[in-house]
């Protein structure tokens, strides 16, 4: 089985990727890249994944909008639960300019034969894809009280907190359920300039979502949040891990 993360830019700017792969009972990370084109990203997924093989695209952008306007109830229900911790997402509906491509992406991959999955029969092999938000996955899977706050703010604030992000990715993911070799691929340099930090912060990002559509399917329903279903749109959350 393979996962694969993406942190779509909803608008034209570049979007982080992420590849693991189910190897021997772990999770393995094989490519960390970033792409700015959709043409280039679906290529980027193709060589990553060949057609009838089993994967799971976790993808961190509203690809189902059914709303003209006003917010979708995954967008809602993100602040419900999740504003006391700084998680509530964007809103999303169809008037707004990015939901063309990011629905289309969706599509895209629909096309693709990768199904819509608010539901799931845990580590049953397929193709699937789901929507995903790293803010609350992160409170959830670290047991935070708050987001790290690497988006907004004082480059060097946003620095520190993405090295706290690195740390718990490091530190933790190795001994989660299910856990995760990062090996020689993962990057240990948190860079100092602005433009670097985001493209590391992208690429961050997509690994937290391949890392969810890997929990996902390893536990379904038993340890993870829906937001929302297929037809108002979704989000799916790692539920809290306590010690």
């Amino acid at each position: 089985m393979k996962f694969i993360g993406i942190d779509l830019g909803w608008k034209s700017q570049p979007s982080g990727l992420c590849y693991l792969k189910w190897i021997n009972g772990q999770l393995q990370l094989l490519d960390l890249d970033r792409k700015e084109a959709i043409a280039d990203i679906l290529k980027w997924i193709d060589e990553c994944v060949q057609p009838e093989e089993p994967a799971i695209i976790a993808v961190d952008a509203p690809t189902l909008i059914p709303n003209e306007g006003g917010s979708r109830l995954p967008d809602k229900l993100t602040h419900k639960y999740f504003g006391k911790y700084h998680a509530g997402c964007y809103p999303a509906n169809k008037n707004l300019p990015f939901a063309d491509r990011t629905i289309n992406f969706g599509l895209e991959l629909e096309s693709r034969s990768y199904v819509h999955a608010p539901t799931i029969e845990p580590q049953k092999l397929g193709r699937y894809q789901i929507e995903v938000f790293p803010h609350p996955a992160i409170v959830h899977l670290f047991n935070l009280e708050r987001i790290l706050k690497y988006k907004k703010g004082r480059l060097s604030q946003r620095r520190l907190e993405l090295i706290k992000l690195q740390n718990y990715l490091l530190n933790i993911l190795p001994s989660l359920s299910p856990a995760v070799r990062l090996g020689d691929s993962f990057f240990l340099e948190i860079p100092t300039t602005g433009a670097a930090l985001k493209a590391t912060e992208d690429k961050l990002d997509g690994l937290i979502c391949a890392y969810v559509a890997a929990y996902w399917w390893y536990w379904g329903e038993q340890h993870n949040l829906v937001l929302g279903d297929r037809t108002t749109g979704y989000i799916v959350i790692p539920q809290r891990i306590l010690a």
